[in-house]
């Protein structure tokens, strides 16, 4: 197995993405945290975006494995990781029944097995599979799709209206935004699971095994890495990704898009929030055909 790596600081201060990496033991991961609504800041400066994804980093790193390690393993780290992320948000403060004011992040978890392969995943980190029959496989639900795109919706409206500047876009949307905050660990219509603190997080998350026959490659990935569009009903396509990732090599694609999204640094061309999301990614290669 061959392993390549990428974790990028988008446009932000800081990279709010965390890289898992435990290669004896065939432990991957990606975590993209997300900065709370309600302005916070560690007292050495993190964001609670940051910090979420820390803490989910070092829960999976820490953990002790087993060698029948599988999905519902995989789904109890990150069950640990809220915990955690829900006791040290009440010691610094935190009010955790406003889900505005809540540290937050996706994670994606990867159990590399002799014959199949363990997942657990919550938000919009995603896993692709590469055949070498040439096929592409999606194997996780970017959950956090339905209240991106209505967002990045409202974000091309009111550019469309007459809104200028990023600053005043960010205001428009923001509305948008909290709304959407507020359906994480929800049970109803446009509910996604993400860490939180929240202890319906447990009962949201999703895992699953696939064998490793005729498997070319996995891709894990945070949301960073999807190709912006002009219409938002046509973002975030995981498929496409790795299609590129397959074509270019990871950091090449990386560095394209990179570019590709300074060259409409006012947010308008491709609706977004940010200029560049900060972008993590792990490849793992299977030379042999997944045996």
């Amino acid at each position: 197995m061959r392993i390549r790596t990428i974790s990028i600081r988008g446009s932000g201060e800081w990279n709010e993405d965390a890289l898992i990496v435990r290669e004896r033991d065939g432990l991957f991961g990606v975590v993209d945290g997300a900065t709370s609504l309600v302005p916070f800041r560690a007292p050495s400066g993190e964001t609670g975006g940051v910090l979420a994804a820390r803490i989910t980093a070092e829960t999976v790193m820490e953990w002790p494995l087993g060698p029948d390690t599988g999905c519902a393993e995989l789904a109890d780290m990150l069950a640990e990781a809220n915990r955690r992320q829900a006791a040290r948000m009440a010691a610094a403060g935190i009010d955790l029944s406003r889900k505005e004011a809540l540290w937050s992040a996706g994670a994606l978890v990867v159990r590399v097995r002799q014959n199949a392969v363990d997942f657990a995943q919550a938000g919009d980190c995603m896993l692709v599979a590469g055949y070498r029959d040439g096929t592409y496989r999606v194997l996780t639900r970017d959950q956090l799709a339905g209240v991106d795109r209505e967002t990045l919706r409202r974000w091309a409206e009111a550019a469309a209206s007459g809104v200028a500047g990023r600053d005043l876009l960010w205001q428009a949307v923001l509305p948008t935004i909290a709304a959407g905050r507020r359906l994480a660990n929800d049970g109803g219509p446009g509910g996604y699971a993400l860490l939180n603190g929240d202890p319906a997080f447990e009962r949201h998350i999703e895992c699953g095994t696939i064998n490793r026959l005729g498997l070319r490659f996995l891709l894990l990935m945070t949301d960073g890495l999807y190709i912006p569009k002009a219409d938002p009903a046509k973002a975030f396509d995981a498929a496409e990704t790795a299609r590129m990732v397959d074509r270019m090599g990871l950091e090449a694609y990386a560095e394209w898009l990179v570019q590709y999204e300074r060259s409409d640094a006012a947010c308008v061309r491709f609706p977004r929030v940010k200029v560049s999301d900060d972008k993590t990614a792990v490849l793992l290669a299977f030379p042999d055909g997944g045996r």
